[in-house]
């Protein structure tokens, strides 16, 4: 009776602690699992829970072999090799961010989901759970002191920077791979919708204590550990992962405009210029380019952060982007690291030839026949070459035509710091050559799209990310036109008002 009392139970606990789940766990039903699994679940996991399934090869990370019970996500202890259900039951509903594995619970009942943990469990020939958690101990309060601690002990012997970088961007300095030989990228834990559970400070408490089974990534609570942590060391090192969250480049859907400010003299060309703090900056999400041969499904770069400024002459973009390596090919680190062929990272910029005069855009994957498009494109160099500069009008993939960037007033120039690239990339408002080049005007909403090419991923041609089309606004220079406009506009309709009395008063001696 103990023990079936601890099989209902624990789930239900494990499933309040975490914040997800059911009030309650249902026993599943195993032969409605293999239903719901042979509907949903095959076609990335395979017939027999092998990871196999038609899809897995277009995936990354690849899909859970289940017939080895390894689970990244778990709250048993390091010391337990399985999960326990509540954690298979909370991956089926919340799914893993960052990840091709979605979240069932707005599709499948709960108790179809248990069903799932059922059939799971019976892939990999499980009965029992390992019935026990992780010691979470006394939880401490995230404070300035905690996160300062907690950063000592991510530097310390280079314990966390070694694969998650100084500044928490994932930059490794050596190749990962998991278990099963399929490469695997550090964490970036400045952008937390990324987390596999959550970014919650008990989420994170708990990777550092069970470690993420299948890959380099250890557990900090193994006492026999060289860099093993007490349970205070581990909740001062949650705080500051959850302090990493980067909420100045957060992707919002509202905002689609990048607004590029007017100054006076010449615009900031080196992405290390200071004036560059003061840009307004938006940040978009890039998905893989699956349109055209050669595609890409496993992808590196996720998002692309935009400021701009503008002069009479000139526009000056700051495309920043976080990216794990510097891919610079032929030089010896940049090799090692890479996946594959080494290729240069590179980012694209691109403008229609001509602003629409209606809704009609140019197709945002290198325009059509009948709407061209401007690429302006910079590219990180080899170990023999130093960066470069190119402007392509392209009609299509497969239809392009190369022409001289310097000739047009285009430059551009990047630099690699902590795990992210800056390009500023600047280009003339107007080129005399409107059929051939987009001319920039103030105020007008001019449609801009991006494509980004992590280099060690072996991305190069189209094998890239990309946005759709967005806008950019050369917002006019504020001046006192606006003040002297509706100071005119008061005087006006007080004057009306005055005659309008006066009218009246005559019509009328007694009022």
């Amino acid at each position: 009776m103990a023990g079936l009392i601890e099989r209902l139970v624990l789930p239900a606990a494990l499933a309040v602690a975490l914040g997800a789940g059911p009030a309650a766990a249902a026993p599943g039903d195993l032969e409605n699992g293999e239903k719901v699994y042979m509907k949903r679940c095959v076609w990335c996991h395979g017939e027999e829970g092998e990871g196999d399934g038609p899809g897995a090869e277009m995936l990354n990370p690849p899909p859970r072999d289940f017939t080895g019970a390894i689970y990244k996500i778990k709250t048993s202890p390091f010391s337990e090799d399985f999960a326990n259900d509540a954690d298979l039951f909370r991956m089926i509903s919340d799914g893993m961010p960052g990840t091709d594995m979605a979240s069932w619970k707005e599709v499948l009942s709960e108790q179809e989901r248990w069903d799932l943990v059922a059939y799971i469990k019976d892939l990999a020939e499980l009965e029992e759970e390992p019935g026990v958690m992780v010691d979470y101990g006394t939880q401490v309060a995230s404070s300035a002191e905690s996160i300062a601690k907690g950063r000592e002990l991510f530097l310390d012997q280079d314990r966390c920077s070694e694969c998650h970088g100084k500044e928490g961007k994932g930059n490794a300095i050596k190749k990962l791979k998991e278990d099963e030989g399929a490469r695997t990228w550090p964490r970036n834990l400045t952008k937390p919708w990324t987390y596999r559970a959550s970014n919650g400070a008990k989420d994170i408490f708990t990777r550092i204590a069970t470690g993420i089974p299948g890959t380099q990534m250890p557990s900090f609570a193994d006492p026999k550990a060289k860099m093993s942590l007490s349970i205070e060391d581990r909740w001062h090192l949650a705080n500051y992962v959850v302090s990493l969250a980067a909420t100045s480049h957060e992707v919002r859907a509202e905002n689609t405009v990048i607004k590029a400010s007017r100054l006076d003299g010449e615009l900031p060309s080196d992405p290390g210029d200071k004036r560059w703090d003061g840009a307004e900056t938006t940040t978009f999400m890039l998905v893989p380019q699956m349109i055209a041969k050669d595609r890409v499904f496993k992808y590196a770069n996720d998002t692309i952060t935009l400021g701009a400024y503008y002069n009479d002459k000139d526009l000056a973009m700051l495309l920043e982007w976080d990216d794990r390596t510097k891919s610079i090919p032929g030089d010896a680190d940049s090799d090692k690291i890479a996946d594959k062929v080494p290729y240069s990272d590179a980012v694209a910029v691109q403008f229609p030839v001509a602003l629409p005069k209606g809704t009609q855009k140019p197709y945002f994957a290198m325009g059509d026949a009948t709407n061209p498009v401007n690429i302006l494109y910079w590219n990180s160099g080899t170990a023999q070459t130093p960066q470069s500069v190119g402007l392509v009008n392209a009609r299509g993939f497969g239809e392009t035509e190369k022409r001289a960037a310097a000739a047009q007033g285009i430059t551009a120039k990047g630099a690699y710091q902590d795990g992210t690239w800056k390009v500023v990339m600047s280009r003339a408002l107007l080129t005399g050559d409107a059929g051939n080049d987009l001319q920039l005007e103030e105020g007008l909403f001019i449609p801009i799209a991006f494509a980004n090419w992590d280099g060690s991923n072996s991305e190069t041609g189209s094998r890239h990310t990309l946005t759709t089309w967005y806008w950019l606004l050369l917002k006019p220079a504020e001046t006192a036109r606006p003040l002297i406009g509706g100071g005119a506009t008061a005087i006006i309709v007080f004057a009306l008002l005055a005659w309008w009395a006066r009218g009246a008063r005559r019509k009328d001696p007694a009022a």
